[in-house]
C-alpha cells in the first residue's frame, strides 16, 4: 500500500496512510425553532401506494470502492407523451466476480404514471434489461423526433437511448458517436481489483442548445481519475482498523466534456475548442494539470443575452462558472471565469460540492445554490452584476447558513412546494461513509432530508420546515439524486428521492392551503429544439412578476420534470405570459389571461 500524507476530509475521520490513526471531532449541530409563521408544509411517503419497488444496488461488499457511495439519480420523463410525468430510475451493480445479493440483475427501471396515483413497472417491455454501474441521467429529445430519448453517465461508459416511440429504447451510444472509452474493464473477481488503468467515473449531464441552432447538446461532467488498483491500494483507515472510503483529495482531476450536435443523429466532441476543458500548472515543469472534480451541473443565462451558461459543483476544488461567448468563425465557446465572477469559492477557499440549483428566489434575485459536505453549509451565490456575470455568497445573511452546516448534502432543488409564489429549497441529505459512527458517534449514516421555506424576507429567507411535534419532515436516509414532480395532477409539487443501495422513496406533497397555480408546458418549432430548453419565461399576475428559466437539470445526478408550475399564491389568473424562445433568432411570444389551477401547452408560433 501507497503511504500518503495525512488528508482530513471533514469525515470526522481520518485517516490515511500508515503513519497512525487520527480523528477530528465534528461540532454537533444545534436545534433551531421553527418560525411560528411557518406554513403547514406536508410530505407522505406514498411509495408502496403508488406500485414503485425499484431499490438501488451499489456494489458495496466490503472494498469500500469510491463510486460505491456516489449514486444515483432519477429522472422524471413523459416517455410516451400522455400529459403525466413517469419516473426512470437509475441503478448501479455489482462488481466483477461479485454477485447481486438480491440474486437479481440490476438494471434501471421505468415506471410508466397510469393517472390515477400509481406507476406501472414497463421496465423490460421497454428494452431496459441492461447492467450499467449508472450515476446520473439526462433527458432531452436530441433528435427533435417528439420523443424524449435518455442518457445515463456510467462508470466503465456513458450511454445514450433513443426513444423509438414509446414502445422501446435502443442502445445509439456508438451511431451517435458518443463514444464508450474507457470501456468497463473485462477483469472478473481477484484480477478486478488490480486493475490499474483509468476508468471513466462520470457524475451529471445535462442537456442545453448551448450555439442555438435548434438542436440539443450534451454537457457531461466527470468526477476525478479513477480505478480499483489506486483506490484500493490507498491506505484509508477509521478507529479500529475499519477501512474507510478514499477522499477525493486523494485522486487527480479529470475534464468535464461538451458534445455538439451535428444532425440531430451524430455528436462531435469538442470539449476542448470550445473552452470545456480548464487547467492550471503543476510540478517544475508547470505541466497542465486538469482541475475539475466535477459532480453537478446547471444551465442558467445570468445576463439574459440568450445563450445559455454552465456553473458546475465541484468537489474540494473551486467551482467553475462557464460564459457563453462568441467564437471564432460565426461558433459559439464557452469562457471559465469563476474566479472572477466570485462563485469558484466560499470563503475563499474549496468546499465540498455536489448538487446544484438555479432560480430567482425573491423578485430580481437570481441566485445559485450548491450543497456541500457534512459541517460545510450551502452556499448560495447571489447574482450581483451582469456586465460582467458577478456573484455573492449570502446564504448567512439569508438564514440558510447555520440550519444547513451539519448535514452531509447531495441532492439540492428550488421549487414552490405551497405555491405562495417563491421558490423553497430542498436538500437529499445521507453521509458516505456507513461506519461513520466509528469516528463521530453523533454524525448519523441515514439523515433526513431538509426543505427550508421561503418566507420572502431577505435577513432571514430560508427556514426549516419541520413536521408535527418537532418532528422530521422526511425519514433519514441515505439521500442522493431527488427530483419534484407533480405525478398526481394537483397542483402541488411532490418529491422523489433516490437512496444509495436503498429504495427510492415519493413524497406526495399534502401541504395544506389552497394557494393558486399555473402549469406552463412549452413546445418549441423552427429553429428551437422541442423541448424549448433555455427559454426564459416572464409570468405577471396581480403585479408579481416571476421569471423561470427552461432546463430540466436540477440538484445531482438527476432531471426534474420540464413543465414550469409557477405558484400564483392568491391570485386565479394571469395576466400575461412572456416566452424568450431559445435558438439564435430568439424571438419573444406573449400569451395574456390565463387560468389559474392548469396546465397550458404553450407552442411557439401560436400566441395568443
Amino acid at each position: 500500500m501507497r503511504r500518503t500524507r495525512l488528508v482530513k476530509w471533514i469525515l470526522g475521520v481520518i485517516i490515511v496512510g500508515a503513519g497512525g490513526t487520527v480523528w477530528f471531532a465534528l461540532r454537533p449541530p444545534r436545534p433551531v425553532a421553527p418560525s411560528s409563521d411557518t406554513p403547514d408544509i406536508r410530505f407522505v411517503d406514498v411509495t408502496d401506494r403508488a406500485g414503485i419497488q425499484f431499490r438501488h444496488v451499489s456494489g458495496a461488499r466490503g472494498k469500500k470502492l469510491l463510486p460505491e457511495t456516489m449514486g444515483s439519480g432519477v429522472a422524471v420523463i413523459d416517455f410516451d407523451r400522455d400529459g403525466k410525468p413517469d419516473l426512470f430510475f437509475v441503478n448501479s451493480r455489482s462488481w466483477p466476480g461479485d454477485a447481486n445479493p438480491t440474486g437479481t440483475r440490476a438494471t434501471p427501471a421505468l415506471y410508466r404514471n397510469r393517472g390515477d396515483g400509481t406507476f406501472e413497472d414497463v421496465t423490460a417491455a421497454c428494452g431496459w434489461d441492461v447492467e450499467l454501474y449508472g450515476m446520473g441521467v439526462a433527458v432531452g429529445d436530441f433528435d427533435n423526433d417528439g420523443w424524449p430519448d435518455i442518457f445515463i453517465t456510467a462508470v466503465g461508459g456513458n450511454r445514450l437511448y433513443r426513444n423509438v416511440g414509446a414502445t422501446k429504447f435502443e442502445d445509439v451510444t456508438e451511431r451517435a458517436k458518443l463514444g464508450v472509452l474507457p470501456k468497463w474493464p473485462a477483469e472478473s473477481g481477484p484480477e478486478f481489483a488490480q486493475h490499474a488503468s483509468p476508468i471513466s467515473f462520470p457524475a451529471s449531464a445535462a442537456w442545453l442548445d448551448y450555439d442555438g441552432d435548434g438542436k440539443l447538446d450534451l454537457f457531461v461532467c466527470n468526477y476525478l481519475t479513477w480505478s480499483p488498483a489506486y483506490d484500493l491500494g490507498i491506505a484509508a483507515v477509521l478507529p479500529g482498523g475499519v477501512r474507510a472510503y478514499v477522499p477525493p483529495q486523494q485522486f487527480t482531476g479529470v475534464q468535464c466534456e461538451l458534445y455538439r450536435n451535428l444532425d440531430g443523429q451524430h455528436f462531435e466532441d469538442v470539449s476542448g475548442a470550445a473552452g470545456i476543458y480548464v487547467t492550471e500548472p503543476e510540478g517544475p515543469e508547470r505541466a497542465p494539470r486538469p482541475v475539475g472534480k466535477a459532480l453537478g451541473v446547471a444551465v442558467c443565462d445570468p445576463d439574459s443575452d440568450g445563450w445559455p451558461d454552465l456553473i458546475v459543483a465541484n468537489d474540494t476544488v473551486r467551482n467553475f462558472f462557464f460564459h457563453n461567448e462568441p467564437g471564432p468563425n460565426g461558433t459559439r465557446v464557452f469562457k471559465e471565469m469563476g474566479l472572477v465572477a466570485g462563485v469558484a469559492y466560499s470563503d475563499g477557499r474549496p468546499r465540498g460540492g455536489m448538487g446544484i440549483d438555479w432560480g430567482e428566489i425573491a423578485p430580481g434575485m437570481q441566485a445559485v445554490v450548491i450543497a456541500n459536505f457534512t459541517n460545510e453549509p450551502n452556499s448560495l451565490f447571489q447574482l450581483i452584476g451582469v456586465a460582467p456575470v458577478r456573484f455573492s455568497d449570502v446564504a448567512l445573511e439569508v438564514g440558510l447558513a447555520r440550519e444547513s452546516r451539519s448535514a452531509m448534502k447531495f441532492g439540492a432543488v428550488f421549487a414552490d412546494f405551497d405555491n405562495d409564489g417563491r421558490l423553497d429549497l430542498f436538500t437529499a441529505n445521507g453521509h458516505l461513509e456507513p461506519d461513520i459512527a466509528l469516528a463521530h458517534g453523533r454524525q448519523p449514516y441515514k439523515q433526513a432530508g431538509q426543505l427550508f421555506w421561503n418566507t420572502g424576507k431577505r435577513n432571514e429567507m430560508f427556514v426549516p420546515v419541520t413536521g408535527p411535534g418537532g418532528q422530521g419532515l422526511f425519514p433519514p436516509m441515505v439521500g442522493r439524486g431527488c427530483s419534484y414532480l407533480d405525478y398526481d395532477g394537483d397542483g402541488k409539487l411532490d418529491l422523489v428521492v433516490m437512496e444509495n443501495d436503498g429504495r427510492v422513496r415519493l413524497f406526495r406533497n399534502e401541504t395544506s392551503g389552497e394557494h393558486a397555480w399555473i402549469r406552463l408546458s412549452l413546445a418549441g418549432a423552427g429553429d428551437t429544439n422541442r423541448d424549448a430548453i433555455g427559454a426564459a419565461v416572464t409570468v405577471e399576475a396581480g403585479g408579481v412578476v416571476q421569471h423561470r428559466y427552461v432546463t430540466p437539470t436540477h440538484g445531482y445526478l438527476s432531471q426534474s420534470e420540464l413543465v414550469l408550475t409557477v405558484g400564483l399564491g392568491s391570485v386565479t389568473k394571469v395576466d400575461k405570459v412572456t416566452v424568450r424562445w431559445p435558438g439564435k433568432s430568439a424571438s419573444s411570444e406573449t400569451w395574456t389571461n390565463l387560468d389559474a389551477g392548469k396546465t397550458h401547452v404553450l407552442k411557439q408560433g401560436q400566441a395568443r
